[in-house]
């Protein structure tokens, strides 16, 4: 499947929803997508899109956070699946795009290539019941609809091909900062 198709098909489903993308290219999709106040895109945090969602996600109840993470970049906070489990948000929505590799910065293999780690079983031992692979497109938005109505935890993994993003965000952190925080109306 296609990351930036996906991501389109994700953000054509939202309404209020708070959605971090990830470092490299799941940022830069999501923000070729439709740039909405309540994204908010990652600069130079790797592994940090899972953690911040689920921030946002105990933080402000009534509102689905949505986390848009690669691969790579899970493996940097395995630990958050767990501490996930434990507190059991219901409005968390963990997206976890796998290509195998680290893309951006050259496209070495991630070591769960090698050797042979499965995301959705790791989220499953972890405690997260609601963990699957989607097949195909039809499935990954089967998948997203059914978390965006039904409570949580969910962690939804997608096989991705390695096509470059859509494009590239903007690289203003402070004004990323705030239009999230106004999105999220935490700021005015």
């Amino acid at each position: 499947m296609n990351r930036s198709d996906l991501t389109r098909r994700l953000v054509a489903r939202l309404g209020d929803e708070a959605v971090i993308g990830g470092i490299g290219n799941t940022n830069f999709d999501l923000y070729c997508a439709g740039q909405r106040p309540q994204n908010f895109y990652m600069l130079g945090s790797m592994g940090l899109a899972i953690p911040i969602a689920f921030g946002v996600a105990l933080a402000q109840p009534q509102r689905r956070a949505i986390a848009l993470e690669g691969d790579g970049s899970l493996l940097m906070q395995l630990g958050v699946l767990a501490t996930i489990a434990a507190q059991k948000p219901k409005n968390l929505i963990a997206v976890v795009m796998d290509n195998g590799a680290f893309q951006v910065t050259g496209g070495q293999p991630t070591v769960a290539v090698a050797a042979g780690a499965d995301y959705v079983a790791i989220a499953q031992a972890c405690g997260l019941k609601q963990s699957a692979w989607a097949e195909d497109e039809a499935s990954f938005e089967a998948m997203i609809d059914r978390a965006l109505k039904e409570d949580g935890p969910w962690f939804i993994a997608v096989r991705i091909d390695d096509k470059p993003a859509a494009g590239y965000t903007d690289r203003d952190p402070a004004r990323i900062t705030d239009r999230f925080m106004q999105g999220l109306g935490t700021r005015s």
